[in-house]
């Protein structure tokens, strides 16, 4: 039974649609494939976790967007909040 969804097929991190518990097999469509994963912390439903290993300094990927930075290295199946992401704002100035 799949637990988690991914948005977007560019997204880094997928979507609890339960609450997922730590060492729970995290399972996901993506591309038309069942993926799986084993939860590395407790996920509180429709909480992100990392889909692959997110190196520090790299975008956080979801709705298809950068949505913020990994300040650490984060693990596949680590929780992905404001702990471990911080904000990321366009220049918006820049845009013409």
């Amino acid at each position: 039974m799949r637990n988690a969804m991914i948005i977007d097929g560019k997204d880094n991190v997928i979507v609890a649609i339960e609450p997922i518990a730590k060492g729970d097999m995290v399972t996901y469509l993506c591309g038309g494939q069942e993926k799986t994963l084993t939860a590395l912390e407790d996920i509180t439903i429709y909480h992100k976790l990392a889909a692959c290993d997110i190196a520090a300094g790299e975008p956080v990927v979801k709705y298809g967007e950068h949505i913020g930075i990994a300040v650490s290295d984060i693990k596949a199946g680590a929780h992905v909040h404001v702990h471990n992401v911080e904000g990321h704002r366009e220049n918006l100035d820049d845009k013409a």
